[in-house]
């Protein structure tokens, strides 16, 4: 059975595959453009398809020339097994085509027509990048590439080219052509009329490419930000009228190399303009857009030192092939969605974590007295989160529909930790989110020297006792709250505030056996996911200036005082990313539950606190007898194990994003983590008890 499966993969494989003298022969009826264009593109899947086996079950692979045979000493040069197979099978096609003349004469045509008939700018300026310099675009741009196919009957040769060598190995094997074959090649494309041609479209493209560096560069929103003093050496307009004046120089080889060499001192400039962008950008708040933009300016200023360089090449079929294989690469460069955003990726989470490190540093305590100062700071925080709790019972007794449950429960989460922020308080386990970044600034242009990375653990340690000291705080204060407020009813009302119904469903979910511990991390991942929309909301308000527009803005001013403006502006400017850390996050304990409900998936939140009220609520009703409830017992252990997700997710998760943003090679990351090991194997009493005397060294800066 198992060969039978075997013989009709083979045979199919076999019908599938042209061989080389079915495209020989195809090639002496060219017909339309489309259908030689589609020759080529077999002819690209043959040299490139798998070497046919001698036998089946056979690893061995025939030799190239099995199809015809060769003159004697080429197959053992093509038989090198260190030569890609393609390369191989491309020597074996120069064998055939120059003993037989007529299948030279026919495949000549073809590829001649094929570059004569198509825009070759199309590719040389064009290939490779957005058609509008706007992210977005890029994004449907990658988009329509991998879920469209594309088509042969094209007068592009960027189209094309993305047909014919669409395999990711195709730039390893072009470039592992050897100059001896590269000269055969040209001997049977290369005339002089397809020379002079190719030249033109040089000059064209590199006219072209100056263009649109220029445009890009001219736009209001890079005009505004790239380096005046760079801009006022005029790089761009003088790249631009270079390029115009190089065709001038043709025919002229030494006025050409004079021109060619002042174009390629431009570039530089031109790089350094682009780059400049970037250092505005982490100053005043970042684009996705002028990032991308600020790319492709240096990549076409790239593309026009690769084009300059086959100008005036001493061996031309050397660099086209350099040129080739680049475009091969950046052909599959293109080809998915996750390259694309890890081009931004580092720039954009160092635009989060260095939002978030100005707050972080704040939620570090390194001395005695600041620890202290954040254990009281939490038990505030507890006295809220009391309140939050029954808040949260009485809106469950409204009988709103799911949707509705899940706003007025994110609501009631959102005003409590704004509460909170306010009154400079905090909220247990949100921290790890904002002073992961702040860790992670301490490593910025550091070498990670031994002293470095003691102290970045000593950091971490730092962390860690900082937030047992806001878990330790929260509850604290919210289960006695909870309790006497429970009490308190019992006294006034005879009765409690939640019902003993409400109080066993409490129990039953956060019970330590079942999905507890999951929904913990889940909330862990939710704690990431404010402070990356902290980040966000922040760059938006830095890039839209709306500080300053607070501060000057005539109607402000005009409604608000010239002194109270200042003032409000500068409490936006400090306060807007814990703000919408803490909305976003009640917001996301109340609605991701209610949403994934409502699509029928089995998700809810563990909040260390917020969990921790309900089941002193619980017990505040039930009294005594949940003491003999193993239920209850069950949850009180589940509270240790919530804190720790809550705060290792958060911490782990953001922990990995500051370190991206700063560049860490893995090798690097893999010390830090090693001395975080030793320190937890060694000392692990560091990351719990609070420092005894002075302030602990501080990490590197």
């Amino acid at each position: 059975m198992i060969k039978r499966l075997s013989t009709a993969l083979t045979r199919w494989r076999t019908r599938r595959d042209w061989d080389l003298t079915s495209l020989l022969n195809a090639a002496s009826t060219p017909g339309s453009l489309p259908e030689r264009h589609l020759w080529l593109i077999r002819l690209a899947e043959w040299l490139r398809s798998a070497p046919p086996r001698t036998g089946l079950g056979s690893t061995t692979p025939a030799s190239p020339t099995d199809e015809l045979p060769t003159e004697p000493g080429v197959g053992a040069l093509s038989a090198n097994p260190a030569t890609p197979w393609p390369v191989r099978r491309l020597r074996h096609l120069l064998n055939v085509l120059e003993r037989h003349p007529e299948h030279a004469r026919q495949v000549r045509q073809i590829l001649r027509s094929v570059l004569s008939d198509t825009s070759l700018s199309g590719l040389l300026a064009d290939f490779g990048f957005a058609p509008r310099t706007a992210f977005a675009s890029e994004l449907a741009e990658r988009l329509r590439l991998a879920c469209l196919p594309g088509t042969p009957e094209t007068e592009d040769l960027g189209e094309l080219f993305q047909l014919v060598f669409d395999h990711p190995d195709d730039a390893h094997w072009l470039e592992a052509v050897d100059s001896t074959t590269l000269q055969r090649l040209g001997a049977l494309l290369v005339d002089e009329p397809m020379v002079e041609r190719w030249r033109l479209a040089l000059f064209d493209s590199i006219q072209l490419l100056a263009s649109q560096v220029r445009a890009t560069a001219m736009s209001p929103q890079m005009r505004q930000r790239i380096d005046a003093d760079l801009m006022a050496q005029r790089p761009f307009y003088q790249l631009a009228s270079a390029a115009e004046q190089l065709e001038e120089c043709e025919g002229d080889a030494a006025r050409l190399a004079q021109q060619v060499q002042h174009l390629r001192t431009l570039l530089p400039l031109c790089r350094q303009a682009a780059a400049s962008v970037r250092r505005h950008l982490e100053a005043y708040g970042i684009s996705v857009d002028v990032v991308f933009q600020a790319r492709q300016m240096q990549l076409r200023c790239d593309r026009i030192d690769a084009l300059l360089t086959c100008l005036v090449s001493t061996e031309p079929a050397r660099d086209w092939q350099g040129l080739v294989v680049q475009l091969a690469g950046v052909l599959q460069s293109r080809r998915g969605l996750r390259r694309l955003f890890s081009q931004h990726y580092s720039l954009l989470a160092r635009l989060v974590t260095e939002r978030n490190a100005e707050t972080g540093e704040h939620y570090i305590t390194r001395t005695g007295d600041e620890y202290r100062d954040m254990l009281w700071r939490a038990c505030g925080g507890g006295l809220v989160i009391a309140g939050t709790t029954f808040l949260k019972f009485f809106i469950g007794l409204l009988g709103f529909t799911t949707l509705w449950a899940g706003f007025w429960a994110g609501i009631n989460y959102a005003g409590s930790f704004v509460l909170i922020h306010l009154l400079h308080w905090t909220v247990a386990t949100k921290q790890p989110a904002m002073t992961a970044p702040a860790m992670a600034a301490k490593l910025d242009g550091t070498v990670l020297t031994d002293e470095a990375i003691d102290g970045f653990v000593d950091e971490v340690a730092h962390l860690i006792r900082s937030q047992i000291a806001g878990i330790v705080g929260n509850l604290m204060v919210v289960v006695p709250v909870v309790l006497a407020l429970q009490a308190l009813a019992w006294w006034m009302a005879g009765a409690p505030l939640i019902s003993a119904t409400e109080a066993h469903h409490a129990l039953e979910k956060l019970t330590l056996p079942g999905p507890t511990l999951a929904y913990a991390a889940f909330t862990g991942v939710l704690l990431f996911a404010s402070s990356l929309i902290a980040g966000w909301v922040e760059n938006w308000f830095v890039w839209h200036r709306l500080d300053s527009a607070i501060a000057w803005n005539p109607r402000f001013v005009r409604l608000l005082g010239a002194g109270r403006a200042q003032r409000w502006s500068r409490w936006w400017r400090d306060n807007i990313s814990g703000i919408a850390a803490n909305v976003s996050l009640g917001l996301m304990l109340g609605m991701v539950p209610a949403l994934a409900s409502i699509l029928a998936l089995p998700v809810e939140v563990r909040h260390v606190t917020l969990s921790t009220g309900q089941i002193a609520a619980a017990l505040g009703t039930l009294k005594s007898a949940a003491l003999h409830e193993p239920l209850f017992w069950w949850s009180i252990a589940a509270i240790p194990f919530t804190g720790a997700l809550n705060l290792l997710v958060s911490f782990l998760l953001a922990f990995k994003v500051a370190l991206r943003s700063r560049g860490l090679k893995l090798r690097e990351r893999g010390r830090l983590y090693a001395a975080l090991r030793e320190r937890l194997r060694d000392d692990p009493a560091s990351f719990l008890r609070p420092p005894r005397t002075g302030p602990a060294a501080p990490g590197p800066h």
